[in-house]
């Protein structure tokens, strides 16, 4: 068998599609897909000048991707969803540079799926392992103090473990359908008190005069693509320097494209015309998930956000046999619309030995302390203590 090559590259664009495609089974969501990672760089939403180097990682036997792991040079922690401030503050204290450092994830999507892109009939262990001791050794040649997978693949973590990364937990909220197949089935899994304000809130939403349409694959345009850029934009700027404006509006515009149109789902708010919203969301979707990403409305209307982010998404996700609904990062009022509090996994080098000691101590505490969060977290949800029949 041909010895393996390795690659580092600068741009997704160097390795062929095709080559990378091979390499996704149909569950690797869209946030990982070539077309996704090579839109985000060329619209320059992911660039050096925005703190995010393309620093991808190839694996070849003469001229075959056999392993393909999207990687990125960070001058910075914003755009992540895994706050490591306090691992920052701790290189500090220890007289260590603690960026730029290597990270491993969909850039700007806290979404869950991150994984080595390895060929089925290659030793995934061996190849992970191979692939791991590459980065050591480009960390130790630049002076990086550490590597990150965030988000990480449940069924590839195992294999990044035995290979002596380290896990940190950290939470998510997910909706999961769970048998509901309607928005009936939805309501009824919660208590008579929060059943009446879901009603109430899609009620306000239809009093200002509202409908909210979902737009996607064909049917979508670019006019209105670029309308969901200035509804993003708008609502970055109410948050000032904590707005976590990314994305250039060239990205949206690439969204027409067909690799990418049939995943975006947009959910307009309008008074008549789909097509001349008064707010949007921006979902992204698969055959089996639908992931909540952006929104922005061109009017205070009580409970719009709820109805156009929430409650029409997960009608529309029941409507199409989807298993699951991940709103996004942040909100604790997500709770009370039924979505559950999970735990998510980050994986981690470090190239110092203190620094490493430090954090491997205190990580096994933490990891408890979430989990105990979690299960708190859920305790409280507002949902029925006796689950009701659903018709399947």
């Amino acid at each position: 068998m041909a010895s393996l090559t390795a690659r580092w590259h600068r741009s997704i664009r160097e390795i062929p599609r095709q080559q990378v495609d091979n390499l996704l089974d149909e569950h690797v969501s869209p946030f990982y897909r070539w077309s996704w990672l090579a839109a985000l760089e060329h619209s320059g939403s992911v660039a050096p000048d925005q703190g995010w180097q393309p620093l991808h990682l190839s694996v070849w036997r003469e001229e075959q991707l056999v392993a393909f792991a999207p990687l990125y040079l960070k001058g910075h922690s914003y755009g992540e969803f895994v706050f490591d401030q306090s691992f920052a503050r701790l290189a500090g204290d220890l007289g260590l540079r603690y960026y730029p450092k290597l990270i491993g994830m969909s850039p700007v999507s806290p979404i869950q799926g991150y994984r080595f892109h390895l060929h089925p009939q290659e030793d995934p262990q061996e190849l992970t392992a191979v692939m791991l001791r590459l980065i050591d050794e480009f960390a130790a040649r630049n002076e990086i103090l550490s590597c990150n997978f965030l988000y990480v693949d449940p069924t590839w973590k195992p294999l990044a473990e035995a290979a002596g990364c380290a896990a940190w937990v950290n939470q998510q909220s997910l909706w999961t359908a769970d048998g509901q197949t309607d928005f009936s089935d939805y309501l009824a899994g919660f208590n008579a008190n929060q059943r009446r304000n879901i009603k109430r809130e899609r009620k306000a939403v239809h009093k200002a005069g509202l409908s909210v349409t979902p737009i996607t694959g064909e049917a979508l345009t670019p006019a209105l693509l670029s309308r969901m850029h200035g509804f993003y934009e708008q609502h970055c700027s109410r948050w000032g320097v904590w707005g976590s404006k990314y994305l250039q509006a060239s990205f949206f515009d690439q969204l027409i494209e067909p690799a990418l149109a049939h995943h975006v789902v947009l959910f307009s708010a309008h008074r008549g015309d789909p097509f001349d919203p008064v707010a949007m969301s921006l979902c992204v979707q698969d055959a089996r998930h639908l992931w909540g990403r952006y929104w922005g409305s061109d009017e205070e209307i009580d409970c719009l956000h709820f109805e156009v982010c929430y409650y029409s998404p997960i009608e529309w996700a029941l409507q199409q046999g989807l298993m699951s609904f991940d709103p996004g990062a942040g909100g604790s009022h997500k709770r009370r619309r039924g979505f559950v509090a999970r735990p998510h996994t980050s994986l981690h080098r470090w190239y110092e030995p203190r620094m490493e000691a430090l954090i491997r101590s205190w990580l096994p505490r933490a990891n408890g302390l979430m989990q105990e969060e979690i299960e708190a977290i859920n305790a409280e949800l507002p949902f029925r203590s006796d689950p009701p029949a659903l018709g399947i």
